[in-house]
């Protein structure tokens, strides 16, 4: 029985040595994605970024081109919400 008992400790032993080798490799792969990840997000980021700057520009440059059209749209603008605003 001593015989029996040896090699299932001998079995359990190795399983538990299986599972710390596979949870090793899972948190590595697990890493490496998560990486991936960072680096696809701060690309995008970035991009977003430009754009969104590049957008500010635009309308920064149309207000000083255009400053009366731009009132006259904001004026239009929130008439249209005050008449819309007093049918409710």
């Amino acid at each position: 029985m001593s015989t029996a008992t040896n090699r299932l400790g001998n079995k359990v032993a190795k399983v538990k040595e299986d599972l710390q080798e596979v949870g090793g490799t899972v948190r590595n792969a697990a890493r490496e994605k998560l990486g991936q990840v960072d680096e696809k997000a701060s690309k995008y980021y970035e991009q977003g970024r430009d754009k969104v700057h590049g957008v500010a520009c635009a309308c920064e440059q149309f207000l000083r081109q255009r400053p009366l059209t731009c009132v006259l749209v904001a004026a239009g603008v929130g008439w249209l919400f005050g008449r819309f605003g007093k049918r409710r």
